[in-house]
């Protein structure tokens, strides 16, 4: 959410986040909804306060001058009862399109309609030769009793799995050995609810644009994350925080969801897009400061690439467009694994910045040393997430018996094995 003060002054630069970021917004809408909302909030309160008047006067009044009042009191009571909807009503259409309105990219922000448009900004290791046919990593995984298709798709329907045995070993491994970095790098470690009230969701900036890729739990009239994002940043909601806690560094694991609305018919083999995911994701609360944002940003971002040099998972970096970055973000760089059965570098992390956009909408407020309240800064980044984080693990690291040599940091979350071959429990 924007400053409104903020979006009159700059109507134009916010015209172009729209067009640029690719929402259809009708700003014009909105600025209208503004106007008309403030007029009506103007004729309210001198209607009011001529009622009150009008009735401390009718006590007072003679016989004489009684009547008049008594009528135009009626008449100013008539004109609040038509007012009060048309303010409630042009207050809702307000608040919705102000729900809706993007943040403006950061300069460095390519323009641009989608990922074919990102800037790639380095690449970091080398796609292994392989002098074997490799297989992908739905034939290791089956090969190694390390998921189980069949069984959950009977019981949960489509893109629904198991990890088994080494599988499910794994990913406990992969998710403490990401969480011992952070730990080591400063971060809180956190284990956050995932089932949340729509004011989170809506704080955070997932609706009203992302309902549909939410799942609703109708009954009790809550929402399951698809990130821990959502929970990490609504810690502080109403909040008000001291300048002197800052930075407010948060490392969340938790279960994620995700309907994958869009998604028919998209990647439907294997385990890169599915419904259900284990994800540890950093947030990070910090002053409204572009110089300090961006330093966070960097240093979330390091944090990421820690995880995949651990994991000796060759990678690239690449600053996304306008057309990638979400209606928050004000800048996002995307970390591509390299995943061997796609012959491509595909998205794995995601680092972003937000300015105040999330502290807006969630109420967080700031005290400055010197007694201002103002909004801090939010800003996120994926750790790691599985089980897509298992494609270039697997791909990347096996051998031609169908066996997977385990990278050296993994070693001892997996009890001191070094090798996931058949016949591993």
């Amino acid at each position: 959410m924007l400053d409104i003060a903020f979006i009159r002054q700059n109507a134009d630069l916010v015209r172009a986040a729209i067009r640029n970021k690719r929402f259809d917004l009708d700003l014009d809408e909105l600025l209208s909804a503004d106007k008309r909302r403030r007029e009506v909030i103007t004729l309210l309160d001198e209607k009011r306060a001529r009622k009150n008047q009008v009735a401390a006067l009718i006590p007072k009044a003679s016989k004489e001058e009684r009547p008049k009042l008594i009528e135009e009191g009626k008449e100013v009571k008539g004109a609040i009862e038509k007012l009060e909807p048309e303010l409630a009503e042009i207050t809702r259409v307000y608040d919705d399109l102000m729900l809706r309105i993007p943040s403006v990219p950061r300069p460095e922000v390519p323009v641009g309609a989608g990922e074919e448009d990102n800037v790639e900004i380095r690449k970091v290791g080398t796609p292994r030769t392989f002098d074997f046919e490799p297989k992908d990593h739905l034939d290791l995984m089956q090969s190694l009793g390390m998921v189980n298709f069949d069984g959950p798709r009977k019981f949960a329907g489509g893109r629904s799995f198991a990890l088994t045995g080494m599988g499910a070993l794994l990913e406990m491994a992969l998710t403490r050995l990401t969480a011992d970095i952070l730990v080591e790098r400063g971060l809180t470690m956190v284990l956050p609810p995932v089932m949340v009230k729509e004011r989170a969701m809506q704080g955070t900036g997932f609706f009203p644009l992302g309902r549909e890729e939410a799942y609703a739990i109708t009954a009790d009239e809550l929402y399951l994350v698809g990130t821990s994002e959502v929970a990490l940043v609504s810690l502080h909601a109403d909040d008000t925080l001291e300048e002197a806690q800052l930075p407010i560094r948060y490392a969340g694991l938790s279960s994620c969801f995700r309907r994958e609305a869009g998604a028919y018919g998209k990647d439907t083999r294997g385990l890169y897009r599915v419904h259900q995911f284990t994800k540890v994701e950093q947030v990070v609360f910090c002053l409204p400061d572009e110089a300090v944002a961006e330093k966070e940003h960097y240093q979330l971002l390091d944090n990421a690439e820690a995880v995949l040099h651990a994991l000796e998972i060759p990678y690239r970096v690449a600053l996304a467009c306008t057309g990638e970055i979400g209606l928050g973000q004000t800048r996002k760089h995307e970390v591509e694994s390299w995943m061997p059965s796609r012959k491509a570098y595909s998205e794995t992390h995601s680092c972003s910045t937000l300015g105040d956009f999330q502290s807006r909408r969630s109420n967080i407020r700031l005290r400055l040393a010197n007694g201002t309240l103002v909004y801090p800064y939010t800003l996120n980044n994926t750790a790691i997430a599985s089980p897509r984080i298992l494609i270039p693990l697997l791909e990347n690291h096996q051998n031609a018996d169908g066996s997977i040599t385990l990278p050296k940091a993994l070693v001892p979350y997996m009890n001191g094995r070094t090798k996931l071959e058949r016949g591993g429990k």
